[in-house]
């Protein structure tokens, strides 16, 4: 790396806070032809990089200085990051005026080829590869073939406010953000890409998108969906059994082996794996889920004589079960049961499970556990059924005084005459 060199009047906010505020930046050298600047701005102050080689003058802003928000390795940067970016921007310049590095010049990446990189990521660290099918499905043509490093708030921002007329808010915001990972991606790894600026305010969420509609079953609803699924095949009747029992998501349930079938002890349980959700390289861990001894019966008479490793639920045909392989099927027997197949999903079962315990008086805390779930999130979705929760348990300490103890004490007030 090379040697970082000082300089008193930019070095620190407060030093760079001092300087009059100027049309032109103020630059100091920090490599042969190349420029460090610094313009002090009414707001915060811009850096920017200078290269004077091979007869050229090449400048380019590419940052905002951290005069009044902290550094944060990307868009706003203090002096010493600043010095690393601009030499890594006119190394890059130099590769593209040079004919003889055309081989090794960095490319431009466009929004396709990101979204390509960003699913092969997802793949190695295990997360959801439909996050990047999710955009694809909504990506013009135009848009898909722009270079990244030259998309602007206006194409973002009407793209996302297009998605508001096919999609539910919620969704649009789901799509959005996925799309802002993948570019974000990008811009981690190409030096040409400086400003993020663009996704980071073109695709801002849209407010209040989050109205949930959790659909809560009673329990003979849930055993008629059930029973209706077996009727279907017995393969996707257990299935469904599974899901309404645990309150597991699908990619959970699809990812259960036999191994994590735990039916030699008195209370048989299901070691269930945790989901892809959440940000970064996700562990997958195994939590035990308890289920019932009739479940676990069913559970160990279709896993007889298959390796460990196997996959617990299969198909028909036995295959794994997939993402959405359960939806057609699901909706066939929502609708023989008598109930709306348009509103009643899969996951209803998860909901109604998580309902369940909360009013069974389990806390919060363990229902968290079981669902793959976090308290914040169980109580901002289920608070309504939390208060009837809190309320039995609140019920057992009231003080409950008689009508007829009362009657007895009372003392009649005679009036003053």
């Amino acid at each position: 790396m090379a040697r970082r060199l000082r300089e008193p009047k930019l070095e620190t906010r407060a030093a760079r806070l001092r300087l009059p505020i100027a049309k032109k930046a103020q630059f100091i050298k920090i490599g042969r032809g190349l420029w460090l600047g610094y313009r002090r701005n009414q707001t915060a102050g811009t850096w920017s990089v200078r290269l004077v080689q091979h007869g050229t003058d090449w400048s380019k802003t590419f940052a905002t200085a951290d005069d009044f928000e902290e550094a944060n390795g990307s868009r706003i940067l203090d002096f010493w990051r600043a010095q690393d970016q601009a030499r890594a921007l006119a190394q890059g310049r130099q590769k593209e005026d040079d004919p003889a590095d055309d081989e090794d010049a960095e490319e431009p990446i466009a929004v396709r080829q990101a979204l390509d990189n960003y699913e092969r990521d997802l793949e190695i660290r295990g997360g959801d590869v439909g996050n990047a099918s999710r955009v694809r499905a909504h990506l013009p043509d135009a848009l898909a073939k722009k270079e990244v490093a030259r998309l602007t708030v206006r194409d973002l921002r009407g793209w996302r406010d297009r998605l508001t007329g096919q999609l539910a808010p919620a969704t649009v915001n789901r799509t959005a953000n996925a799309l802002r990972a993948a570019l974000n991606l990008a811009a981690d790894h190409v030096v040409r890409i400086t400003d993020r600026r663009a996704w980071e305010i073109g695709l801002t969420a849209i407010r209040d998108a989050e109205q949930p509609r959790n659909v809560i079953l009673p329990e003979p609803e849930i055993r008629a969906i059930i029973a209706k699924a077996y009727e279907h095949r017995a393969e996707f009747g257990l299935l469904v059994e599974v899901a309404a029992v645990t309150g597991g998501r699908m990619s959970q349930i699809a990812g259960l082996e036999v191994q994590d079938l735990q039916d030699n002890r008195p209370d048989p349980r299901l070691v269930m794996p945790s989901s892809h959700k959440g940000r970064g390289g996700k562990t997958i861990m195994r939590r035990p889920i308890p289920i019932p001894t009739r479940l676990s019966a069913k559970l160990r008479a279709v896993a007889e004589c298959r390796l460990p490793s196997a996959p617990l639920l299969i198909k028909p045909g036995g295959d794994r079960w997939r993402k959405s392989d359960h939806s057609r099927p699901f909706a066939r027997a929502v609708k023989a049961a008598g109930l709306d197949q348009d509103g009643v999903t899969i996951y209803a079962l998860r909901h109604s499970s998580i309902v369940r315990q909360l009013l069974a008086n389990v806390p919060v805390r363990i229902v968290a556990v079981n669902h793959d779930t976090s308290i914040a999130m169980i109580e901002r979705t289920y608070s309504r059924f939390i208060a009837d929760h809190s309320d039995v348990l609140a019920r057992k300490a009231l003080l409950d005084v008689s009508a007829d103890e009362l009657d007895e004490k009372v003392v009649p007030i005679t009036a003053a005459r």
